[in-house]
């Protein structure tokens, strides 16, 4: 009997292989093959793995089959000049029979891309085998020859791509690996009509779809879903959608049968294969489509388990996936990439950071901007990302891999960069977009969400034009009920497939605002209640959409941040803390409030302290080495004159504008970058550090560089390594010493039992208006007591400290001082002489501050 394994469904000619496990002698070059329609390998540089595609196929096969076959290589990759033998002894473990594959060869007939299985890359490159063998009994080599081998690209026919087609099943949403094949559902309100387009990679590269099927109103539809199950589809499928339906703009419908859409629900978006590289013929939006899952081998998590940190013990850092790796001096393997950040984990483990917030991760297009800049002689780029293309899609040319795989490389590579951070204890949040697409106004592209229910999804103005909340041309509908369900669905996919642990929702307030066409009776089954039939976009005071997320039970424990840009608490903490540092009038009481985590705002609605994310600086805006240095923006490097950006920033270039200043100046902004850093470890709440900011890194004075794939945004490793003005290690100390500090990092709100306000003098502290000096002592488990002081006045003072019987102070920092006497930590190697210079002061309860300056005291026995 002939056994027969081809690159789709086996031929009705052919009879069903029995399971035949294979072994080979170890000596020899070999790699296992799962058994099933297709074997699937992969060349990267010069050996060979295996990335299989594991289908359930119990019904059909009594059991496993593997196969251990051995290429001869060269320099160049496969010896494609000489035929390829596998020899192997087989058996069959059910039937007892045995057989040998007598020769296996590469067919001529069949196109060989050479240039590409030659190509040295150290991921993954595919080739697909149409491997035919014969049972050995009775069966000679000659009389078997024509079919022992094995077929490179084997073409791929529209009706070999799946098995039959058959009705499907509304739930769940997506394109989801079933019993035999795959199960395609998606929701249309008014579509009338939707077929499944399906692509084969290189069909996907020419824009053109390899099948259409046409799904059937009545026995493909239930309710507003449509589906349909596909059996045996062969792997490295993908897919989309054709939906007709009305084009009524006044009622907000804007079907578009010519577009092939993206599924809402892709598990992996392909187009461009690498990131800033145009697409065919220069096009910057090529043709998108989803990948069609398969069974894969599970990702190999290693018994991972979430770090769940408790959220009062957080330091956040905000960082840049391609940002943080891309520059030269980084010399990671991976630049720019998922892999790359995990080659840097160790940096933020000492830092002292334990969780990283994740700039837009979600699948966005980075040439949505492109466009030449004669400024800076390169074409600009959406760097930042927050323009959402699919929210459950890893953004693949983040991935080294590319779109290899159809994506599934992409999504192993986000998942070993979430596994490898929590092995640190490094907890990995998400800066999730779900405010707006990218969709834009009127004008812009259909891609998903707008070709298959334009109305449902975003916020329509009465003659269907796009409200624009956002400020980016469309606002997400949020609290509709089918895109609530969308947004939990996406939350849920992330945490319990990603291990995600965490979300920071942009531009949160939208998730606050009534949908289009609200309705009470709609969304909650009742009338009788207040905010019925608002206007599309007002602020509620019960918005659904967070009720639903914040009692999900998936989501549970989970970190949940809101960036509330035009709410009451518009970033209080930052320009409060910006304010009070550079030494403006009026300010002490608000800066007091902040280092208590923000009492004013949330104590009253029962929160703590820990609900407060506070910062300084944020990608969007001056980074901290920008914020002493420049009074203006300085965004001329964008090419738009310098008229975008905020011109209110709440910044001070002690004196002098620029980065070319003199020695005073230069020493005034290590002192305030020492401040503004201590600030902000100190205050109860959670901190957060924008990437960067640890070295002192600089943008020139440009506060938007949203378009810059350059050194503007790139995080300079040379800079960090060398460290000349000491300012990382600063960051690294004031971190730890604020773990190490039971006081730092509160339960609740600090009371008077363990803090008491200070003045110049102990326990008269100055509200005033013109005042410009705020201290108080803090009672801590660990440390006994800190004294924390700030002097934001351009005088010097002497400072009269509180008397403690039997104790005395001891300086742990001092902001004035030039590094390492800036932080006397024990590594300092004359720390005891540094410390003894104070004696004379300290002996009688004073310290003498300088302008500008902050300091850490803490109590010590006396001697």
């Amino acid at each position: 009997m002939a056994l027969r394994v081809g690159f789709g469904a086996c031929s009705a000619a052919a009879p069903l292989p029995t399971p035949l496990p294979v072994a080979v002698p170890a000596d020899r070059l070999s790699f296992p093959v799962p058994f099933y329609h297709c074997l699937q390998f992969a060349l990267p540089g010069g050996r060979f793995l295996i990335n299989p595609r594991k289908q359930d196929l119990s019904k059909r096969l009594a059991g496993s089959c593997q196969c251990k076959l051995v290429f001869p290589m060269n320099d160049s990759g496969l010896n494609l000049s000489k035929p390829v033998e596998a020899t192997a002894r087989l058996f069959n473990s059910f039937a007892g029979a045995s057989g040998t594959v007598q020769r296996v060869k590469f067919l001529p007939k069949c196109s060989v891309n050479t240039e590409y299985l030659r190509s040295r890359t150290s991921f993954n490159r595919r080739v697909n085998l149409q491997c035919l063998a014969s049972n050995a009994a009775g069966t000679s080599t000659a009389s078997r020859s024509s079919e022992n081998v094995v077929c490179l690209n084997p073409p791929v026919g529209e009706e070999s791509l799946s098995g039959e087609l058959q009705k499907g099943s509304p739930l769940p949403f997506g394109a989801t690996a079933m019993d035999g094949g795959v199960n395609f559902s998606v929701h249309s309100n008014g579509a009338t009509a939707v077929s499944l387009c399906l692509f084969t990679e290189l069909d996907l590269q020419k824009g053109q779809v390899t099948k259409e099927i046409p799904l059937d109103p009545i026995f493909n539809r239930t309710g507003n879903v449509w589906h349909i199950f596909l059996s045996e589809v062969v792997p490295n499928l993908l897919y989309g959608y054709r939906v007709n339906g009305p084009l009524a703009l006044e009622e907000g419908h804007r079907y578009n049968p010519r577009a092939i859409l993206v599924d809402l629900y892709a598990k992996a978006v392909i187009s461009r294969g690498k990131y800033g590289e145009l697409g065919a013929d220069g096009n910057c939006w090529p043709q998108m489509a989803g990948m069609v899952p398969g069974f894969e081998d599970e990702f190999d998590w290693e018994g991972d388990l979430p770090p769940r940190h408790q959220q009062k013990d957080l330091v956040i850092y905000e960082m840049h996936v391609r940002g943080f790796t891309q520059h030269s001096s980084s010399k990671v393997v991976y630049p720019g990439t998922y892999l790359g950040l995990v080659e840097k984990l160790g940096h933020l483990k000492e830092l002292g950071v334990n969780a990283i917030e994740l700039m837009p991760i979600h699948e966005f297009n980075e040439l949505e901007y492109y466009a030449y800049n004669p400024v800076m002689g390169d074409h600009k780029k959406n760097f930042w990302g927050y323009s959402t293309i699919n929210y459950f899609s890893p953004m693949t040319r983040y991935a080294a891999s590319g779109i290899e795989n159809c994506g599934c490389e992409a999504i192993n590579e986000f998942k070993l960069l979430v596994r490898e951070a929590h092995k640190l204890g490094i907890e990995v949040l998400m800066d999730v977009v779900f405010n707006h697409t990218a969709e834009g106004n009127e004008m812009g592209p259909t891609i998903s969400f707008r070709g298959f229910d334009n109305h449902v999804y975003y916020m329509i103005a009465p003659k269907g034009e796009f409200y624009n909340y956002s400020g980016c041309g469309n606002t997400f509908n949020c609290n509709h009920p089918i895109v609530r369900h969308f947004i939990v669905d996406c939350l849920r996919y992330w945490v319990t497939e990603m291990h995600v642990d965490g979300f920071r929702f942009d531009l949160a307030s939208i998730l606050t605002r009534a949908s289009s066409l609200w309705d009470r009776g709609n969304v909650f089954g009742r009338t009788d209640m207040a905010e019925d039939n608002l206007t599309t976009g007002t602020p509620l005071s019960e918005p659904p959409l967070i009720d639903m997320i914040s009692n999900d039970p998936v989501l549970r424990g989970i970190k949940l941040i809101a960036e509330a840009w035009d709410t009451g608490g518009l970033y209080q903490f930052r320009d409060t803390v910006r304010s009070f540092i550079k030494g403006t009038n009026g300010m002490v009481g608000s800066f007091a409030s902040c280092l208590c985590g923000s009492p004013h705002l949330y104590q009253e609605g029962g929160r703590k302290p820990w609900h407060s994310v506070n910062f300084i600086t944020a990608h969007d805006g001056f980074t901290l080495a920008d914020l002493v240095s420049y009074n203006q923006k300085h965004n001329n490097a964008n090419g738009e004159g310098n008229i975008d950006g905020e011109s209110h920033n709440s910044s001070w270039n002690c004196g002098e504008e620029g980065e070319l200043v003199s020695l005073p100046v230069q020493r005034l902004r290590q002192r305030q970058l020492r401040n503004f850093v201590l600030a902000l470890m100190i205050s109860q709440g959670v901190p957060m550090i924008t990437m960067g900011d640890e070295y002192g890194h600089t943008k020139g004075g440009n506060n938007n560089s949203y378009c810059h794939d350059n050194a503007i945004n790139y995080f300079r490793w040379d800079k960090e390594k060398a460290d000349p003005h000491g300012l990382k290690r600063f960051t690294d100390l004031i971190i730890d010493f604020r773990r190490q500090s039971e006081a730092l990092g509160l339960e609740d709100f600090p009371t008077a039992e363990r803090l008491q306000w200070h003045g110049t003098s102990p326990n008269i502290p100055d509200w005033s208006e013109t005042s410009r000096f705020v201290a108080f002592t803090l009672v801590d488990a660990k440390k006994k007591e800190l004294y924390i002081a700030f002097n934001a006045s351009h005088e010097p003072v002497m400072v009269s400290l509180p008397d403690r019987p039997g104790f005395k102070w001891q300086p742990v920092i001092d902001t004035s001082k030039i590094p390492p006497y800036d932080f006397l930590s024990e590594d300092v190697s004359d720390r005891v002489t540094a410390i003894a210079q104070y004696k004379h002061f300290l002996n009688t309860n004073t310290y003498p501050m300088l302008s500008y300056t902050s300091i850490i005291l803490v109590l010590v026995l006396e001697d």
